[in-house]
């Protein structure tokens, strides 16, 4: 069974929305930050950057809450649960899904996230210390990892699988990637996957900054902090997003009316795997991140020679880029090119794999690499084309990497549709 891509929503630090966020990335901007506007909690953190989601009007294509619920469901759906289902509504329009003809048993949903709402978590720690109801009534269900999905799945009644993953940074691509084993065995025919963040919050970049994980250089200009292959990358930039895939098989989409042309993808094989090294680090050799790869070359059934591009994980910290480098060098061919896309948007943790699969999916669909931006002094031993500027590449086949704490491992292989 073949399983294709036919809808995108995107919601980065870039803005909101896949046009506009594909146009941003390719133009090389960066919708990372300064915190020091954020207010006094920030202040005594050494990292003063972040990767967050522009706030304005929806016409400008960044972020106002009044743009897209009432007071009511903005107060019962935190932070993370409205970017996902801001990013599913732009998917299911994307995909010209017929909602009311559509046998919505056969539809499921699968929106994880990494962390949940922070927000949420650290309000009401606060409050319960002035007593019990202090606690918000929707302080639960507004945490749960799982409910951006849930509440995409009842918004629009799909009654097929309602699943959700979080395994830290690696959840969007676990996401998409159970999604289309879903498709794969009959579990669904059409799967709304992705994964969505919203944990900006000084909080928890102090977590990240006593972890020593996020960079504490560049501060006064944030749009260089974020530089992934760089002899200079000190650390992530905290980042939050969203991205929402709509997932099927070929024959429900081609069934209900849609075209060769409007056919983003295919998937073709789907890798996971574990470190079992460290809650933390990666192994220098990146042994894990390989087998991960050469397990969705081997479902793909494609050699590593027939792989254009591949967005990597790499989060612009020094032990992880090295050991993603490691990994990709002990299996591909020069001739691949490699970008990180976190150099515009920051890590978006639970968020990152489903955004950066769009911006790999619509590499192979338009043949254009995003850039790796901030890359002036590339590490000596790193030998790849890790795509300095934009540039245009017949691309067939495109891996997405995402990896995450715990020693969690997944890449997609995403091609080229024809049929």
């Amino acid at each position: 069974m073949r399983v294709v891509v036919t809808g995108l929503g995107t919601i980065s630090p870039l803005g909101i929305g896949t046009k506009h966020n594909w146009t941003q990335l390719l133009n090389h901007k960066s919708g990372i930050i300064s915190t020091q506007h954020l207010g006094p909690q920030w202040q005594d953190i050494p990292c003063k950057v972040v990767g967050k989601v522009p706030s304005g009007s929806k016409n400008d294509n960044k972020w106002d809450v009044s743009d897209h619920f009432n007071r009511s469901d903005s107060n019962r759906l935190s932070l993370f649960t409205q970017y996902a289902l801001v990013a599913a509504e732009e998917a299911i329009k994307d995909a010209k899904i017929d909602l009311d003809s559509i046998d919505k048993t056969t539809v499921g949903v699968n929106v994880g996230s990494g962390i949940g709402s922070f927000q949420d978590t650290y309000d009401n720690a606060v409050a319960f210390q002035q007593g019990y109801k202090k606690v918000q009534p929707f302080f639960i269900p507004k945490i749960l990892t799982n409910m951006a999905g849930g509440n995409i799945s009842i918004k629009y009644q799909f009654q097929g699988p309602n699943h959700a993953v979080a395994t830290a940074c690696a959840t969007g691509l676990h996401a998409i990637g159970d999604s289309y084993n879903f498709i794969k065995n009959g579990y669904a025919k059409m799967m709304i996957s992705g994964s969505s963040e919203a944990s900006i919050h000084p909080l928890a970049l102090s977590g990240f900054a006593r972890a020593k994980s996020v960079v504490t250089s560049f501060n006064d200009e944030p749009e260089k902090a974020s530089r992934p292959f760089d002899k200079d990358r000190g650390g992530f930039v905290l980042g939050e997003g969203t991205g929402v895939l709509v997932v099927e098989s070929l024959d429900h989409a081609l069934d209900r009316g849609v075209k060769e042309e409007d056919i983003y993808a295919e998937m073709v094989g789907y890798g996971l795997s574990g470190d079992g090294h460290h809650i933390t680090a990666p192994p220098e050799d990146g042994k894990g991140a390989a087998l991960s790869m050469r397990m969705a070359l081997k479902h793909a059934n494609i050699t590593p020679k027939q792989v254009d591009y591949i967005n990597a994980h790499a989060t612009s910290t020094k032990i992880g880029d090295k050991a993603e480098n490691n990994a990709i060098r002990s299996i591909f061919p020069q001739s691949v090119s490699v970008s990180s896309t976190k150099s515009s948007i920051g890590h978006l943790l639970g968020a990152a794999g489903s955004v950066e699969s769009i911006f790999t999916i619509l590499a192979v669909k338009n043949n254009q690499l995003p850039p790796t931006l901030n890359l002036q002094h590339l590490e000596p031993d790193f030998q790849f084309d890790y795509v300095p500027q934009t540039k245009s590449k017949t691309v067939n086949y495109a891996l997405n990497n995402s990896f995450g704490f715990g020693g969690v491992n997944s890449s997609i292989i995403f091609k080229k549709f024809q049929l």
